[in-house]
């Protein structure tokens, strides 16, 4: 099962980023997870897009379009999605006809150093999500809370409980996406 994974910051220590790359370690067997940059893709413009997809954007789309599913890491910046995730999103549901992220199956989650960790964002984008015909894991929710306490300097997740329920979690999603084969 190849999954496409992306963090909506374009910080290099971002923790969803470092999310990403733990849960690249601890997927079951059966989930390749192949982690896209967003880094270079361009703000949603209808002008850009009518003259043709930037080269970043058709291989953003181009990696949607070949996964079997799809996993966000959701950062959350004011209590909300970043700018950076709904961008991502707008790009990938153009058009309307032929949307490479219509119909896939996804789950969410995220890392905060807030103890409320990524809750708010991940309902905004879960809302996004829905709009544009994405099949969305409902449960288990997986919020990193306190995340500067769980990964260390070099964004390796350290935290025993953290990674018990990360394997939970990509079980899950691996679960949810066989169930749209």
């Amino acid at each position: 099962m190849k999954i496409l994974a992306f963090a909506g910051s374009l910080r290099t220590g971002s923790f969803n980023k470092s999310l990403l790359r733990a849960s690249k370690e601890l997927a079951p067997e059966e989930m390749e997870i192949h982690i896209f940059d967003l880094e270079g893709i361009p703000l949603f413009n209808a002008d850009v897009e009518e003259e043709g997809d930037p080269e970043r954007v058709t291989a953003f789309k181009e990696s949607i379009r070949t996964a079997d599913g799809i996993l966000i890491a959701s950062p959350e910046y004011n209590h909300g999605m970043t700018g950076v995730t709904k961008n991502a999103i707008d790009w990938a549901s153009r058009s309307a006809k032929d949307a490479p992220i219509s119909g896939k199956p996804a789950a969410v989650f995220g890392a905060s150093p807030s103890v409320t960790g990524t809750a708010r964002s991940q309902d905004q984008l879960r809302q996004s999500l829905k709009s544009v015909n994405v099949r969305c894991m409902p449960q288990p929710e997986f919020l990193l809370f306190r995340a500067h306490e769980k990964f260390d300097s070099q964004g390796n997740l350290e935290d025993l409980s953290s990674q018990k329920f990360l394997k939970k979690f990509l079980q899950a999603c691996s679960n949810w996406v066989k169930s749209f084969e």
